[in-house]
């Protein structure tokens, strides 16, 4: 395992102003220091209002962080997402971080197997391959046959979460942020996505997510990063 994280942050802040509210300014985020290492998952954990949501965005680039710097490294080098450009997060996102956030958002009347398909695109695979690889997921995430021609705002819920994991493990991304990967599957889903996990770690992958189910957490997780909100940070 090489000795470089893949994700390295160090004194992140992150607030909100709230506007509607006459400016009131809100801490989200104090000091966050994180080490995440190829390989590796760690899992976030703590009550609702710590941030666990928001550091996940931070590292993917949504958000922007008000202090601290936020390290991955992307293809043999070190880019600080809290520092970089449009651009560069866009660049980082087709070939580095790959995201599964709680909902999954879309173009409208796009089918579900181009959906997950388009990131294999995006990184150059050829669109044989890149249907390939959508099939195969899709088939392990156990998304009917005669769905994959549909656009998935027509799914169920638990559908579209899966499409949004097809999607998401579409490309072998050297880092995943994954939000609350297993809500609203079922066990036999619970247990693909547990697998889909153990695969990307044993390829080197470093691994960053929000597990509420605690049996799931356990599998997957090598270590837990306790967070509190910054109220009760000491």
């Amino acid at each position: 395992m090489t000795s470089h994280p893949a994700i390295a942050l160090a004194g992140v802040g992150k607030q909100f102003t709230l506007h509607v509210q006459g400016g009131v300014v809100l801490p989200v985020l104090v000091g966050i220091d994180l080490l995440v290492m190829p390989g590796e998952c760690v899992a976030l954990n703590g009550p609702s209002g710590a941030g666990k949501s928001s550091l996940l965005r931070l590292v993917y680039g949504n958000y922007r962080a008000q202090a601290g710097a936020i390290r991955v490294r992307h293809r043999g080098a070190t880019v600080d997402v809290a520092a970089a450009s449009p651009q560069t997060v866009l660049e980082l996102r087709r070939h580095t971080l790959g995201y599964v956030s709680q909902f999954l958002r879309v173009i409208p009347r796009v089918p579900a197997i181009d959906v997950v398909a388009e990131p294999a695109r995006a990184v150059g695979l050829p669109p044989a391959e890149a249907e390939r690889r959508a099939e195969r997921l899709l088939s392990r995430l156990r998304i009917p046959e005669r769905l994959w021609s549909l656009p998935p705002a027509t799914f169920s819920g638990g559908e579209q979460q899966r499409i949004n994991l097809a999607r998401g493990f579409v490309v072998d991304f050297p880092i995943l942020l994954l939000d609350e990967p297993t809500a609203a599957l079922d066990a036999d889903n619970r247990r693909t996505v547990v697998a889909l996990i153990g695969e990307a770690k044993a390829r080197g992958a470093a691994v960053l997510g929000i597990f509420h189910d605690a049996e799931v957490r356990d599998e997957v997780a090598d270590r837990v990063f306790a967070m509190r909100p910054p109220s009760l940070a000491a």
